[in-house]
Parts: structure tokens; sequence; C-alpha cells
């Protein structure tokens, strides 16, 4: 009777080390596990933009269009809904098609919501990437030469460099600043910036052309290493202020004529906040799986949360609610305005509010957008995230809006921006939980918050 007690105890030990090993594996590797059950990343993308586009493709009902010097790229913004007014250039060598890119011949990249585009000048593929909702970013190529039936092809090596530290820790994407020579190599001596909207301006867009104006700020665009001693020895006053780039590089064979500083902007706070999408989505499946597990092995309830579940989910979500709340946006000095229309265009495409308020209305003057709260709100990446991660999104941000929340992570949020925010959800954001919809509710909370006090 002892023996067989025993056993059972160190059976029950057993399973105990191997969970508890698991769990800190789990939460000790930043990069997650793109073959783990839960993800899958190598399968079939259930929610592609480009996948959805290919097997229209297939069936012919839509026919890309093949026109010199471009190639399929116009028709595949077209399709994909990608404003040509986003087109931004870059010169550095930081693409696996970098043999063809330098100052002379910058790499153009356009892009929406959920889709980047890369076209390289002389180059034989054009490059994509789109956002499934659930597997984060999704990599393709499509060949530059003129077919009956064009073929996106999936790329999974992309995910050597777009599956890293720098895009945390899950397939997506990176906007990077470097030193770059005439050349366009990289002076990687001098070190390097991943960029966001929390990055100082002064170290944004090294290795990019820039048009737009800034005023008495400065940043690395348009400008080369001449001293490789001392490659960080940059004049930036060149740079600056650049509202036409024709005394820089030819842009005849380009579809824009343009490197907008807006749509720079944007793209920058996009993908870090896809990445971060990307993360809680992982992060949340893979810690229900795992908790799951030990629950059978415990032979505990379905659905019971231990604290280190909990705090791992929590905690993910509470980085992503920062940055979604541009809690630590760099504030703009001077105004900033850009050259190709994009501002317009960008606007135009977002849900409104009774008072015909929304997201994606820029500010521009102080900071990015007028109401700080990140527009990939609606993205399906954002409703794709699990049950237990959303419902801890809206706790978290109706405390927030509603002044319930006082943290100084968010002491940024003044009354007027948690009041306005807080309306345009309400007014525009489809399945808010039923406390939200109170319009009572809302304004007592509202009329509650310290600051009208």
């Amino acid at each position: 009777m002892r023996c067989k007690t025993w056993i059972k105890h160190l059976n029950f030990i057993f399973i105990l080390l191997i969970l508890f090993s698991l769990l800190l594996m789990a939460q000790s590797s930043f990069v997650l596990p793109l073959d783990d059950d839960i993800i899958q990343y190598a399968a079939a993308p259930k929610d592609d933009p480009i996948a959805r586009l290919q097997e229209q493709i297939n069936k012919g009902e839509v026919q890309l269009e093949f026109v010199q010097p471009q190639g399929y790229l116009l028709s595949v913004l077209k399709q994909l809904r990608v404003p040509l007014s986003s087109q931004v250039l870059v010169f550095s060598k930081t693409s696996f098609q970098q043999h063809l890119i330098s100052p002379d011949a910058p790499r153009a990249l356009y892009f929406n919501d959920n889709v980047y585009i890369g076209w390289v000048q002389g180059g034989d593929l054009l490059e994509a990437s789109s956002v499934d909702p659930e597997k984060g970013a999704m990599f393709y190529t499509l060949d530059q030469k003129k077919s009956v039936t064009p073929k996106f092809v999936r790329r999974e090596e992309c995910i050597q460099c777009h599956a890293s530290p720098n895009t945390l820790g899950v397939p997506g994407h990176i906007v990077r600043s470097v030193y770059p020579d005439r050349q366009g190599i990289p002076q990687l001596q001098a070190g390097s910036f991943r960029t966001d909207d929390t990055s100082p301006f002064k170290e944004r867009w090294g290795g990019w052309y820039v048009t737009g104006t800034h005023g008495s700020q400065r940043h690395m665009g348009n400008i080369m290493v001449t001293d490789k001693e001392h490659p960080d020895n940059l004049d930036l006053d060149k740079g600056a202020n650049v509202t036409n780039l024709w005394r820089l590089v030819d842009l005849s064979p380009y579809a824009g004529h343009h490197s907008d500083i807006v749509a720079l902007m944007v793209l920058e706070h996009q993908t870090r906040m896809h990445n971060l999408l990307t993360r809680v989505n992982w992060e949340t499946r893979m810690a229900i799986s795992q908790q799951e597990a030990m629950n059978r092995a415990l032979d505990l309830p379905p659905g019971q949360w231990s604290d280190a579940t909990r705090r791992r989910v929590n905690g993910t979500v509470e980085s992503m609610l920062k940055y979604m709340l541009f809690s630590e946006e760099t504030k703009l000095l001077e105004p900033v305005k850009g050259t190709s229309g994009f501002e317009e265009e960008f606007v135009k495409t977002g849900p409104r509010d009774r008072n015909g308020r929304s997201l994606r209305d820029f500010d521009l003057k102080t900071r990015l957008f007028r109401y700080p709260c990140s527009f990939l709100i609606y993205s399906q990446a954002f409703d794709a995230l699990p049950k237990p991660a959303q419902d801890q999104v809206y706790r978290r941000l109706w405390g927030i809006l509603t002044g319930q929340e006082q943290s100084k992570d968010f002491a940024s949020l003044n009354r007027s921006d948690r009041e306005a925010i807080c309306q345009i959800l309400l007014d525009t954001k489809q399945n808010l939980p039923d406390y939200w919809k109170s319009d009572q509710k809302t304004s007592l909370a509202l009329s509650n918050h310290p600051a009208a006090q």
C-alpha cells in the first residue's frame, strides 16, 4: 500500500516538475515557438488579404495588369486598396534584394492597415506581407514576369529576420534607422535604432528618404555617412525639411515621387502595434493551452487559472495597452506636414462618431494623432484576440478612459482625451462589453473623473 502511495506521489511530483519546466521555458523564451501546436505558423493562413487575393486570381475573378517599369505593382496596390500616397523610400541595404538597393535606387514601400508591399527597381520579385489576425505577419513574393496566372509564393525564410526580439518575438515588421554610407551599406559599428512613435525624432529614418516639413526638429533621413571613422557624425541640417527629392534621386521609374514624413510616422506606429497584437494573441493562446494541460494533470476544474497564468496574460496586455494609448509617445516640438496627400487619404477611411471625430484624425502639432488611441483597435487582429485578453483590454481601457485608473503610465491622457476616445469608441466600435454601453453610466463615470472636480 505504501509503495503504491509513494509511486502516486512521485508521479504527481514528476508531472508538476514537467509542467513547471514548460511554464518557465515559455516565460523565459522571448521568441515564441512558431511550431507550437497552438500556433502552427507554417499552416495555411486563415484570414490573410494576400491569400484571399491569390484565391481570386486562381478562380479568374481578378486579373493583375503588368505594366512596365513597375510590373504588377500598380495593379496589386489597386486590388489590395493600398494608397499610392503611402509610398516611402528606403535606400539602406536592409532587404533580401539589397544588391539592387542604393541611394540611387531606393526600395519603395506601400502600406495600408493590413498589407505591406515592397518594390525594388529592376527586381525580379515584388515583395509582399500581410497580417493574418491569428498568425501575424505572412510573407510573400510575386514574380515580376508577365504570367497568365501570377502567383504569390509564401516565403517562410523571411522570418529569419522578421521573427526576433526586434519584432517582439513573433513574425512581424520593423522600421529600422541606420547610419548608411554612399552605397547604402549600414555602418553597424555606430549602432542602429528600431523606430516607432516612442523614438526620439533625431534617431528616426536613417537610410530613408523623407519628404515633408518639421521645423527645427531634426532626423537622420536624406543623408549619408561621409566619415566612416565617425559615422554618427552627421550633418542633420542637410536632410531637414526636404519637400522635393528630385535633387537627391531620379524618381522617374517610381510610381510616386514622395517619401512622406506622415506616412513614415504612421508606418512606424502600426508595425509595432501589429507586432504587439500578435504577441498578445500568441501568449494568451499558449498560456491557455498550458493551463488546461496543467488542470488536466492535476484534476482541476476546466477554466481555473493560476496566478502565474493570469500575470502572464495581463502583463502582455498591459504592454500593448500602453502603446495603444501612446503613453510613451515622443512629443513633437513643432508641426509636421507631409507632401503626398497621405494625410487626407488616411483620414477619409476611418469611422466617425456623432460629432464627426475619428481615431484617424491627425494632430501633427504636438503628437501624431488628435485622439491618442490606435486606429488598429478596429482591425481584425484586435477582434481576433482570445477572449481573456480582449476582456482584460476592455476592462483596463474602461477604467483608464473613465478616470477610475490613475496610474502614471497613462498620465499623458488628459480628461478631454479620455472623454473623446471613450465617446468615439462607443459610437464606432462594435461588440463593446455591455458595461460600456450605458450613456448614463458613461456620463457619470466621466463626471467623477478627478480632473473634473
